[in-house]
């Protein structure tokens, strides 16, 4: 029997093997966990179809493969294999219990699962049983022989990220438009509002905005020759991460309060930085944003659009500026960057700057968004 890789989350085409769970000759049971691979948003593990004896593998870890490629080679459950391993107890007794994400920071650290001791039900190990060991037994300190240059990993999440980025920057004609926002009523409008971010105000402008200009929510289909209108609104939030890009989805903005979004936008936050999403969480998006702000130092950026999707739009740093307003005075204002691109075979660019002046009227009058909310 051919356990193979299967799509996982919607548009999912190639992973890479992280790490095998289970060894040739082991006994497996039905949906016990074989081995954990990660997508560009986030980290599974693939169960065995059925009882069964690992007979070997067809990959290695660190390979990146296709859906639909072979992984490893199941013989029947009776079949006779000789283990390889030599433990006297049983395979089922002998598996370890740990989220991939625990795997993970165990092999960052160095520590072999053998060696840390699980303080959750039926001795799962926890991320806090990894920090825990590290404690008791820190790692020996090695003096790295001096080199001329440093090399890191091109493999999993990052090549995953940058083989999307090429196709999208060689599939889509980008255009970016710029625009600077006053976010001075703004800012004085969320001190009194102390439960909901800038961030969830400015998702939840977008969307409204998008219900005005519903073509930078669509997709292209180029067979139908049509751009398909969507109605919901999913928006992806991009998350920097030590692993890289992850795209958390609030679905149905469109449907949810200021408040509603605050509570989601922080959950699924916390979700991609513990790379616990699920495959629901982290796909199906129909236009994404990027707060860069919160950073530091950004002014401006060329973001690359979330294919398949139309549009994105980046939101940079605020800072104070004199400006000058109406009466010619010179005055103080919060001013904030605000970069948005778009697919230019689908929309142009004076539709791209009706739809940041409309971004621009809400941010800079919140009451605007108000009455556009009841």
């Amino acid at each position: 029997m051919e356990v193979k890789l299967h799509d996982i989350g919607e548009g999912m085409t190639e992973a890479t093997i992280n790490a095998f769970l289970v060894g040739v000759g082991e006994q497996v049971r039905a949906d016990q966990p074989l081995v954990e691979v990660q997508t560009d948003k986030m980290t599974a593990e693939i169960p065995a179809p059925a009882n069964g004896i690992i007979k070997g593998f067809s990959v290695k870890e660190g390979d990146t493969i296709r859906v639909g490629e072979t992984v490893l080679i199941m013989g029947a459950g009776k079949e006779s294999v000789a283990p390889k391993r030599t433990s006297s107890a049983t395979a089922q007794s002998t598996r370890i219990l740990a989220s991939p994400y625990t795997r993970k920071l165990a092999r960052d650290a160095g520590i072999p699962l053998e060696k840390v001791r699980g303080s959750g039900p039926a001795g799962r190990i926890l991320d806090e049983d990894i920090q825990s060991h590290l404690l008791v037994e820190p790692l020996p300190k090695e003096t790295p022989e001096r080199t001329e240059a440093d090399s890191i990993p091109f493999r999993g999440r990052r090549k995953q990220i940058a083989s999307k980025m090429v196709r999208s920057v060689r599939t889509i004609p980008h255009c970016t438009h710029f625009e600077e926002i006053d976010v001075t009523e703004l800012l004085a409008w969320k001190r009194d509002v102390t439960d909901v971010s800038m961030g969830a105000f400015f998702i939840k402008a977008l969307s409204v905005c998008l219900k005005e200009f519903p073509i930078f929510n669509g997709r292209l289909d180029e067979e139908q020759e049509c751009v398909h209108l969507q109605h919901a609104h999913h928006i992806g939030v991009a998350v920097d991460t030590e692993e890289g890009l992850i795209v958390p989805v609030i679905r149905h903005v469109e449907e949810k309060t200021l408040k509603g979004i605050q509570k989601e936008l922080k959950a699924l936050t916390n979700k991609a930085l513990d790379h616990t999403l699920t495959a629901k969480e982290a796909t199906g998006g129909t236009f994404t944003v990027s707060n860069v702000g919160p950073l530091g130092g950004s002014i401006g950026a060329t973001p690359i659009i979330n294919e398949p999707e139309v549009a994105l739009v980046s939101f940079h740093k605020t800072k104070k500026r004199p400006m000058v307003n109406e009466a010619d005075e010179i005055v103080i204002r919060s001013i904030m960057n605000v970069s948005m691109s778009f697919d230019h075979r689908v929309a142009d660019g004076g539709t791209a700057v009706r739809f940041t002046n409309r971004l621009r009227d809400f941010i800079e009058k919140p009451g605007i968004l108000l009455m556009e909310m009841i």
